[in-house]
């Protein structure tokens, strides 16, 4: 799928859909991770490049290798990776898992919804007939697709690989000539 973007401006004003910061966040990290996918990245400099907090990242970062989407490794050379390749990772099915659990509106949330007009009223068909036609467009989009031939996004999401580098003053060991 290409994306193609573009600026509105003009008299017009066009409102757009907000999607929790959870969600924006689990987006971003899995295309940092997809940039430098021959390597390991951290999450402080995830956070860094994502202009992100890093405790809030940790939640997520916890989620994304709950939910199979990413793999962590503890320790010095620990790190983040993609667990399947980034053309795999649907961009719907990460929205889903982040924003399950915040209904679209007040009457989508059968417990809690107080709204005396439920009984009538036709707004939450065009809702869910919106949000279908919202996550079918997510549901074509994968990872790679956000990444892929993106110079300007692979500028600044490029992570230093650390798995090769030196520790405690020591170069990295080297296998013996047979």
């Amino acid at each position: 799928m290409q994306i193609v973007t573009s600026d509105v401006t003009g008299p017009t004003k066009v409102s757009f859909m907000r999607v929790t910061i959870r969600t924006n966040l689990a987006i971003r990290t899995l295309m940092a991770c997809a940039v430098n996918s021959d390597h390991m990245v951290r999450r402080a400099e995830i956070a860094r490049a994502t202009n992100a907090s890093e405790n809030h990242l940790a939640q997520v970062v916890h989620l994304l290798a709950a939910e199979g989407f990413i793999k962590t490794i503890r320790g010095r050379a620990g790190g983040l990776e993609l667990a399947r390749p980034a053309s795999l990772i649907s961009v719907g099915e990460v929205f889903r898992h982040f924003e399950a659990g915040t209904p679209f509106a007040e009457c989508f949330d059968g417990a809690e919804n107080t709204c005396p007009l439920k009984s009538a009223c036709r707004l939450r068909d065009a809702l869910l007939a919106g949000l279908a036609a919202f996550y079918a467009v997510l549901d074509e989009l994968t990872v790679e697709d956000l990444v892929q031939d993106n110079a300007g996004l692979e500028a600044l999401l490029a992570m230093p690989d650390h798995s090769g580098a030196m520790t405690a003053g020591c170069a990295p060991a080297m296998a013996p000539a047979l």
